[in-house]
């Protein structure tokens, strides 16, 4: 068996509650934890609460999320690693890889002449 947390095949750890069962415990004292009332229409709408985000990947004050902010730059990261490799399958990418290999040659061998010209090689 596995430690994965997203396979089905774990157990849970749950409590089994009836139907009308007892009150929630109260919370630890000092947690600054209150508790709340049970809604009693479950078709009555629950108000937004400020500052959580919904599914647009922005606040309701209009603030992109951290992690719609990180979504769209991994994704323009993986678009740009995908584009340099495809680029250098090509043919004209491989000759510029090869126009570039044989540049810095030449800018070497000239490196190593002038050393050698000025007595420093």
């Amino acid at each position: 068996m596995s430690n994965d947390p997203t396979r089905d095949d774990q157990p849970v750890d749950a409590e089994i509650v009836e139907d009308g069962a007892t009150a929630p415990a109260e919370p630890a004292e000092g947690s600054g934890a209150a508790i709340t009332p049970a809604v009693t229409d479950p078709g009555a709408p629950v108000p937004p609460v400020a500052g959580i985000e919904n599914a647009s990947g922005y606040t309701d004050r209009g603030v992109p999320t951290l992690d719609y902010v990180r979504d769209k730059i991994e994704g323009r990261w993986a678009t740009s690693l995908g584009t340099t490799e495809l680029a250098g399958e090509t043919e004209a990418g491989r000759t510029i890889a090869e126009q570039e290999a044989e540049r810095a040659k030449k800018a070497k061998e000239k490196l190593d002449e002038i050393r050698r010209s000025i007595g420093g090689g």
